[in-house]
């Protein structure tokens, strides 16, 4: 199947107007997502649903930042509209919600890299809209937020408004939004303040049995306090919390003075305490734990190394040779700590003794150079991974695969 001149490889998910397919740009040879919407469709939606779904492209294509995902094209084709975006593996912070209240230090991490990315888009004069945490997506190594389908956003400069239209989700729009009113940058924080509370607390900030109760919670009603439901929360949290949920869009902060403000708290972040349950390990010796064993591991690794390859006096490959067959683990046992010992028993005199080639054997020198690569990689891998990292296990496995090479290819020398 595909769609414009791209090949799709499996569908990711569906929404209420579209589907969500991962799809392969060949003349990159990139791996993108591609949101699609039938034009027909859009067009029983109203208007302008279709230009709306296209301004998505102008609006997010516009913003380059780290925390927005990136648009790459727009089109149509085969009675679809669509939109070719950066593939994002990874969770929804949906996801990570849906497990409880997260640990503080990871919630004012994700606030401020979703601050970071909304104070970009406003000062480039785009609206996001619809800030829930399905559009955002937590993804690689070191948790990178971003922010997903800016697909109701406004562009401040458009002639074009959405007066009197409700868009967004309930439970995370503003005030003015479920009333219909003119919105701007301020509206994207009170939603960005219904996640940070939710984050928090594990509930949502506005809550009811239907839509009009949710609708009136949001205009008229202030959220439970977020102290009474994580009562050591630290008052400079709880009192930022309060100022992005005021109901007077003025007297929230503005997306730049809200990552400012969220910086300060960083210190404090990784000591603070929370309502999750008391024997929780803390934070630091999982580092400890892990940091302490891999800097001995390191030390003793290159230490082998620089002895080995680097002081140590290059032998002669007839050695190896004639060596007994347990000796040529040595190279081997180097990289598990284990030192070779050398043989205190004399030569047999009756023994002929070989003259050492003029050359070095070329094959065996060729695998101990790759065994060195191979370790010093795996060492630069542990620096930074775990051992069960699949790119460690696979040089393991590499190392093992060339113990054993060299193993029968000396056997088969000895027999020769």
């Amino acid at each position: 199947m595909k769609i414009g001149r791209y090949e799709i490889l499996d569908e990711v998910g569906q929404g209420a107007m579209g589907t969500v397919y991962r799809a392969r740009d060949p003349l990159i040879e990139r791996t993108v997502a591609i949101k699609t919407v039938s034009i027909s469709l859009l067009q029983q939606e109203g208007a302008d649903a279709e230009s709306r779904f296209l301004r998505e492209a102008q609006s997010a294509g516009r913003l380059s930042h780290p925390n927005i995902v990136t648009i790459y094209d727009v089109g149509e084709a085969d009675g679809l509209a669509y939109i070719a975006m950066e593939y994002l593996p990874g969770a929804t912070l949906r996801d990570i919600m849906n497990k409880g209240p997260m640990p503080l230090d990871l919630v004012l991490d994700t606030a401020t890299q979703m601050a970071e990315a909304l104070a970009f888009a406003h000062e480039h004069g785009v609206i996001h809209r619809d800030i829930k945490p399905t559009n955002v997506v937590v993804t690689g190594q070191r948790g990178r937020v971003k922010l997903t389908d800016f697909g109701i956003a406004h562009l401040l400069n458009s002639d074009h408004t959405q007066t009197g239209q409700m868009l967004g989700s309930p439970r995370y729009m503003s005030p003015e939004q479920a009333m219909g009113r003119e919105i701007d940058g301020h509206s994207d924080i009170f939603s960005l303040g219904a996640v940070l509370y939710e984050m928090l607390t594990g509930q949502y900030a506005f809550d009811g049995d239907s839509l009009p109760t949710i609708v009136y919670r949001v205009i008229n009603e202030p959220p439970i306090p977020v102290v009474s439901l994580r009562p050591r929360i630290p008052a400079a949290w709880a009192n930022l919390l309060v100022r992005m949920l005021d109901k007077n869009p003025q007297a929230r902060p503005d997306a730049r003075a809200l990552v400012s403000a969220l910086r300060t708290l960083t210190p404090a972040a990784p000591q603070l305490p929370d309502t999750l349950p008391s024997n929780r390990i803390s934070p630091l010796l999982p580092i400890l734990a892990f940091g302490t064993p891999l800097g001995i591991f390191l030390l003793i690794g290159v230490g082998i190394i620089v002895i080995d390859h680097f002081i140590a006096p290059p032998r002669e490959p007839v050695v190896a040779l004639t060596a007994p067959a347990d000796a040529t683990e040595n190279a081997d046992t180097t990289s598990r700590g284990e030192a070779s010992q050398p043989s205190s028993e004399p030569a047999d005199a009756g023994q002929p003794t070989k003259k050492p080639p003029v050359a070095a054997d070329a094959y065996l020198t060729g695998l101990d150079k790759k065994q060195i690569e191979l370790r010093i990689k795996r060492t630069e891998l542990l620096l930074k991974y775990t051992e069960q990292h699949p790119d460690v296990v696979q040089v393991d496995r590499q190392l093992e695969q060339l113990r054993i090479e060299r193993r029968k290819y000396l056997q088969q020398q000895q027999k020769n």
